[in-house]
């Protein structure tokens, strides 16, 4: 999207509610009225989060002018304005500006709207909601010239049927696997592999990871894909450095599975970089001496000084980060030892000589280094390691220290030094880091299933815990009166394994807490209620079965929406839900939102409890996963069929497997099948949504 010079005059919106109308007949001069009764949705030019507007009516050179409104984005007036209407002109216009009054600086402009008197005089009067335009556009100079920004929006919309639906699916997938415990290979996992796109091959990947990893048998479909690669591989050089399917697969298990790992590994060095901000460059080329500073008084530092602190720091970092790498092999989850393991296992018997003896190292360390450890120590936040990405100081520290670990991942000091000489002065730290990951990866792969019990526990694989915690400012209903002043508070809101608690200060013996699997709803409110966009609301209904409501303001629409799908996530399997709500507030004897008097009544909005943001701690959902992979299989029906008419035609005069060649058919048959009784199913419980839909919005109407 092409970037261009934004006229703070442009950016308005909103709506303005006007009532114009012409009075006087006959010799009585004719008189055009201007009633401006209120506006909404005013835009925030206030730090305060509101704006103070008053409303400017311009006719034929006289102006008259509002009280102002402090601290409102949907003020109220109900001033009349009067103007000695001009019969003589042809084109007369009203114009109705609003604008926010500031005390010091200039006004901000908040919109206007434009009014053809001559046409008005025939109707005699126009009332309604208006929107605010903006100002007359002015001509850039730096129109096409500030660049681009590019951007990927992504909203999925998905009917996930019952578990039942997709039992015929898993089980088929489930079957492929298991095939090749029986010494036959698994022709539905390689047809999917052959078939896959490269844009849709890290979503593929990550569908069936967490597949199978809910139907307990991801070590197994690794162990295929393994097999697959290494078929395929006659190079070890290149062996899992292409974006394959195993690859990706090896890659979603790791940031799956591997997460809690990750942060207990690598939390304490990143912090440490992040809060002591050291200025660290070993290229010659790319030294600054002002970022560096002074050495010590009246002395500035010389580029071999800087070159020279630079490089024991890294060695620090570096050796840090060694120490804590072997030491996590007594907590790195079970199920990533025995992963490891079988990649170690089958790469050794596939590579045998001895010149190929670190090619099982390599394996290991191109998915747990490379694909693993060193993006998360250059995007810490993209792991979810940091709330914020690094300056450009910190970044380049993290750069340098993910360059390092990469060398060592690949076991070659010699290839890295000579494409960046300047490495060179790392080389013992990366020598002794080699040999420290050898026995890392040495005392991952001898695991044992038969180890102590509490050791298996504290390696056992961690997913679905969802704990959210911070400040946020709280308002709970006790009464059907709405203060008339901010009725918020600051708390400090926590996230467990089945309750929401809060309290005023951070620990406090004094907690309130909610029940998780009590709660109804968790829903966005109306801006106009409280002012703020950012207003979420929880119901819940209390063990005497009164209905409760609790108000958290979040700081910014981002705060919102993960609160929001933290709490749908951990109410996701909650069974006394509501069907829909009020997006309102009972202010007044009725609701905000549709003026029921009823504060008992139903709701006039549907809920959306399945709208939730995808996050790397997001609890199992297979069903879920299998309604993706369906997705898919769909998109790719097509050329399955395709692809399996090559191999025969490619076959033919050959003496081939005739037992395999009917079995890898017999599959393709059975999926086929299953996937017309999906898109039946769907197509069914389409037509009923659609049905529901219609009779909720007549009972609206109604």
């Amino acid at each position: 999207m092409n970037l261009s010079e934004i006229d703070p005059d442009e950016e308005v919106q909103g709506e303005i509610h006007l009532q114009i109308s012409v009075h006087g007949d006959g010799e009585i001069p004719r008189k055009l009225c201007c009633k401006v009764l209120e506006a909404r949705d005013l835009a925030k030019k206030d730090r305060n989060g509101a704006s103070d507007p008053f409303v400017r009516v311009r006719y034929k050179g006289k102006t008259h002018e509002s009280a102002v409104v402090k601290k409102s984005c949907y003020p109220r007036w109900n001033t009349s304005f009067e103007f000695e209407l001009d019969e003589t002109s042809t084109d007369s216009l009203l114009s109705v500006e609003v604008w926010d009054w500031d005390l010091v600086s200039r006004n901000d402009f908040l919109g206007k709207v434009l009014f053809n008197i001559n046409k008005l005089q025939s109707a005699q009067q126009e009332e309604g909601w208006f929107r605010l335009g903006p100002d007359k556009s002015k001509h850039s100079e730096y129109e096409g010239t500030l660049g681009s920004l590019r951007l990927q929006l992504r909203l999925r919309d998905e009917v996930v049927l019952p578990s039942s639906h997709y039992k015929p699916l898993t089980e088929l997938l489930s079957q492929s696997i298991g095939s090749q415990l029986n010494g036959n290979w698994p022709d539905l996992i390689m047809l999917m592999d052959e078939t896959t796109t490269a844009e849709s091959r890290q979503e593929v990947a990550n569908n069936l990871v967490k597949l199978f990893l809910g139907q307990g048998l991801v070590k197994e479909f690794l162990d295929v894909l393994f097999k697959l690669e290494l078929e395929k591989t006659t190079e070890p050089n290149t062996l899992f450095r292409s974006n394959s399917l195993a690859s990706k697969s090896m890659e979603s298990f790791l940031k799956v599975a591997g997460m809690q790992y990750l942060h207990r590994l690598l939390g304490p060095i990143v912090n440490r970089i992040f809060e002591e901000k050291k200025y660290v460059e070993l290229d010659p080329s790319k030294v600054e001496l002002k970022e560096a500073g002074c050495a010590g008084l009246h002395r500035h530092q010389t580029e071999s000084d800087v070159i020279q602190q630079s490089c024991s720091l890294l060695q620090s970092y570096l050796s840090e980060l060694l120490t804590a790498i072997l030491q996590s092999a007594s907590y790195c989850p079970l199920l990533i030892c025995q992963t490891f393991q079988q990649l170690y296992h089958r790469v050794q018997e596939s590579f045998p000589d001895p010149e190929y003896r670190k090619v099982k190292f390599i394996a290991v360390t191109s998915f747990l280094c490379l694909r693993f450890i060193s993006p998360a120590i250059m995007s810490p936040k993209l792991f979810h390691l940091r709330e914020k990405h690094a300056d450009a100081r910190t970044s380049r520290t993290l750069l340098l220290l993910a360059k390092a670990v990469q060398t060592i991942g690949n076991m070659d000091t010699l290839t890295c030094c000579s494409k960046e000489p300047w490495m060179v002065c790392l080389q013992p730290a990366i020598q002794q880091g080699i040999s420290q990951l050898k026995d890392f990866i040495i005392n991952v792969v001898s695991c044992r299933e038969s180890q102590d019990l509490e050791l298996q526990t504290r390696m056992s694989l961690h997913c679905g815990t969802m704990e959210k915690e911070g400040f946020l400012f709280l308002h709970r209903t006790k009464d059907k009166c709405m203060p008339m002043t901010s009725p918020f508070k600051k708390y400090y809101v926590t996230i467990s394994k089945d309750t929401l608690s809060y309290s005023r200060t951070q620990p406090s013996k004094k907690t309130s807490s909610i029940s998780l699997p009590k709660i109804r709803a968790v829903e966005k409110v109306e801006e106009k209620c409280f002012g703020s966009a950012n207003v979420m609301q929880i119901i819940w209904s209390e063990a005497s079965g009164q209905q409760e409501t609790l108000y958290l303001d979040c700081k910014s629409v981002n705060e919102l929406n993960h609160w929001l799908s933290a709490l749908r996530k951990a109410c996701s399997h909650n069974t006394n839900t509501m069907s829909c709500y009020h997006p309102g507030i009972y202010k007044a004897d009725r609701w905000s939102c549709c003026h029921q008097r009823e504060k008992t009544d139903s709701g006039c909005d549907k809920t959306r409890h399945g709208v939730t943001l995808q996050e790397w701690y997001d609890p199992l959902d297979t069903d879920l996963e299998a309604q993706l992979i369906y997705q898919h299989l769909s998109s790719v029906q097509h050329a399955l069929r395709e692809n399996n008419y090559k191999v025969r035609e490619q076959q033919g005069a050959q003496d081939t497997d005739s037992i395999r060649d009917q079995r890898k058919e017999d599959e393709l048959t059975k999926l086929f099948s299953v996937l017309q009784d999906l898109h039946d199913s769907h197509s069914a419980v389409e037509e009923e949504e659609r049905l529901k839909n219609k009779t909720f919005f007549l009972e609206l109407q109604t």
